[in-house]
């Protein structure tokens, strides 16, 4: 089976944040796009951001490897080289992440790099990698 892009809509306080953030620190493609929403190329997956100033970013947390992971969350799986790029992007950026760029689970089937951050409406987002792809869903 060939995979295919997922499709993701979101509510964001103000799109021009969301231009901003998405366009211009993570180097999303901008698609389409009107006064209320904008489609984003997200490693070739298409969000889209919808314009909903009482929007109120969920705080439920789980504990994950010690850390407190937010729910929800959403990203992409991305390669070790693509993940170490975006992590060095948004630490130039200034970006403050909720949980820093580091290994998690190491020694067990499931190491992975992993690093969450927020958007300017608090949208958590987790950016992952596996040095071995076949472990994404090894139990």
């Amino acid at each position: 089976m060939t995979l295919r892009p997922f499709h993701l809509a979101f509510p964001v306080h103000d799109i021009e944040a969301a231009r901003a953030f998405y366009g211009g620190v993570l180097g999303c493609a901008e698609g389409r796009s009107t006064d209320s929403w904008i489609d984003f190329d997200l490693f070739g997956h298409q969000i889209v951001t919808h314009r909903d100033p009482g929007a109120k970013p969920a705080a439920v947390v789980n504990a994950v490897d010690g850390h407190d992971v937010p729910v929800p969350h959403f990203g992409v799986v991305l390669t070790m080289p693509d993940w170490e790029a975006l992590a060095a992007r948004l630490e130039a950026a200034g970006i403050r992440f909720g949980i820093a760029p580091h290994v998690r689970f190491k020694g067990q089937i499931g190491e992975q790099a992993t690093m969450f951050f927020y958007d300017p409406s608090g949208n958590a987002l987790e950016f992952k990698a596996f040095a071995d792809d076949a472990n994404l869903f090894a139990r």
